[in-house]
């Protein structure tokens, strides 16, 4: 007889106890830090041969305030959650999305009349358009917490599809990792980690790009692969009971849903084509950052006509259409905040609770009953948030327990009186273990760069390899660790429990860290630009 895995939160808390257990075996200590300027920004940075130990602080009721800790420091994750939550299921009411997904299948089934798309199958194509677009935003600005927002539109698509919930996350989270770990032009983790090793900003993209279409090329493969197992046997997959929730809410749809255009809605596409036409005026020029280049664009008046165009052609079809189109919209005004205006999880917050709030007065509902549906996608979601809350706990432990440093000074001596390409697997082994108790890659990169960059100097290996080892191993672990707010806050809104995820990613997750691995040995026995 099996038996039955713990939930989730028994699982988080049981870490946050190991956490509080190794701040008792593993002495404390710390690095003196000081504040330099990368690219315009002032960063906190490790000085090198500055470890010191320091008085023990070991945890002991703190895996009880934990969850306190966590929930302060992980605030803007889970109020992002909880606005998304609410802000879709005001969405999901009027039936919008559900209207989309069907409609975008019909469209897909029309196209299989071409012989080349049969032969690679419209889902093949569908599936992969879709996590290639995902993992260059991965690469190129660093989507990690945008990816929660469209978990709750690509697992229901994936679910219509035949497939299960675990591939609908990994459409969009795992391919956007694959790109994050790529990172062709992340300014978060390639910017601060050359700007930290001296080296010219994105100096050596054509290796890096060879080794993001290197790791797609095995990630969507692998997704492809489970996809098909999944469709063809739908009990294969781990989550399939998890998943009745999903088949539940997508079973009768073209039932219930009635085509219509109340008046609101003309009233709720005005107003928005006003808020949006006086933002056009105000910016009607948009820098866009990608990398180290950047273009200025008038992109606020063209979505601003688009908008207004497209709103009014949906409108005479039916709201559902003009929701979608609000939708669409809502996201290409992420895309250019994140990269024109450096938005962060405060302002796609607030775009999506405007988008909720907008199909809610387009649907002709009563403020009451917005409000109430608003509360119930905050109920729906709030186990989501009450873990990312828990799971933010492990690092607050590890830091009161001041032994993170500790474990990074005993980690580098490892690379002592070693060989090019053993010192790289070192370094890359290294970033990869503190990755898991540390996921942030910026503050990584200042804790770990300051210390990699001049150590590698001495042992004649290449800066830029450094800088390769460090993206390699901030990006693979990011989606499995479950330090990780991002993806335990992914795993809540898809409903897929940890467990099941780490068992359905490990294979995967394997496989990348050998690639990793694979790719980094022509970094210090080949001579390649920028190296």
């Amino acid at each position: 007889m099996l038996k039955r895995v713990p939930n989730t939160f028994i699982i988080v808390f049981s870490i946050v106890v190991l956490a509080a257990i190794a701040t008792w075996i593993v002495p404390s200590g710390t690095f003196d830090r000081t504040q330099v300027v990368v690219e315009n920004n002032e960063r906190t940075i490790i000085v090198p041969n500055s470890f010191h130990y320091t008085e023990p602080n070991p945890q002991t009721w703190q895996v009880f305030s934990a969850l306190f800790e966590g929930f302060v420091d992980k605030a803007d994750i889970i109020v992002f959650i909880l606005l998304i939550g609410g802000s879709f299921w005001i969405m999901n009411e009027s039936k919008a999305i559900d209207v989309g997904i069907y409609s975008f299948l019909r469209f897909t089934k029309k196209l299989e009349h071409w012989s080349w798309i049969r032969f690679f199958g419209i889902d093949n194509i569908v599936l992969t358009l879709i996590m290639l677009m995902f993992s260059v935003f991965g690469a190129t600005f660093g989507m990690s917490e945008e990816t929660i927002a469209f978990i709750v539109v690509l697992v229901p698509l994936a679910i219509t599809m035949g497939y299960d919930s675990i591939t609908g996350a990994a459409m969009v989270f795992v391919a956007a990792g694959l790109g994050f770990a790529g990172a062709i032009l992340n300014p978060f983790t390639i910017g601060i980690a050359q700007g930290l090793s001296n080296l010219p900003m994105f100096s050596g993209i054509e290796y890096r790009l060879f080794s993001w279409l290197m790791i797609n090329l095995l990630g969507i493969s692998y997704i492809l692969w489970y996809a098909r197992r999944v469709k063809k046997n739908p009990s294969f997959s781990p989550v399939y009971e998890e998943d009745a929730y999903w088949r539940e809410k997508e079973s009768h749809v073209n039932e219930t849903v009635s085509y219509q255009t109340p008046k609101m809605a003309w009233m709720a596409m005005t107003l928005s084509a006003v808020v949006i036409g006086i933002f056009a005026w105000a910016y009607p020029q948009s820098t866009l950052k990608l990398g180290n280049s950047s273009l200025s664009l008038p992109i606020l008046p063209v979505l601003w006509l688009g908008f207004l165009v497209l709103s009014t052609l949906s409108l005479r079809k039916s709201v559902h259409f003009f929701i979608l189109t609000l939708l669409l919209f809502t996201i290409l005004f992420l895309i250019t905040g994140v990269m024109a205006y450096s938005w962060y999880v405060m302002e796609i917050a607030s775009l999506f609770f405007a988008m909720g709030i907008i199909s809610g007065v387009a649907m002709a509902y009563s403020a009451d009953k917005i409000v109430k549906l608003f509360m119930e996608g905050v109920k729906d979601i709030l186990s989501a948030a009450l873990i990312v809350g828990l799971a933010g706990g492990i690092i607050i432990v590890l830091q009161h327990g001041q032994v993170i440093d500790t474990m990074l000074y005993k980690l580098s001596s490892l690379m002592q009186e070693t060989g090019k390409i053993t010192a790289v697997g070192t370094m890359y082994t290294i970033q990869t273990l503190i990755n898991l108790i540390l996921p942030s890659g910026s503050a990584k990169a200042a804790l770990t760069m300051p210390i990699m960059a001049p150590f590698s100097d001495l042992i004649g290996l290449s800066r830029q390899a450094t800088v390769m080892a460090f993206q390699f191993g901030d990006g693979f672990t990011n989606m499995i660790t479950p330090t990780s707010g991002v993806l335990i806050a992914v795993l809540g809104v898809a409903r897929i429990p940890f467990d099941k995820w780490v068992k359905w990613i490990a294979p995967l997750m394997l496989m990348l860290i050998i690639l990793g691995f694979l790719l980094l040995i022509p970094t210090v026995s080949m001579d390649l630009n920028g190296f």
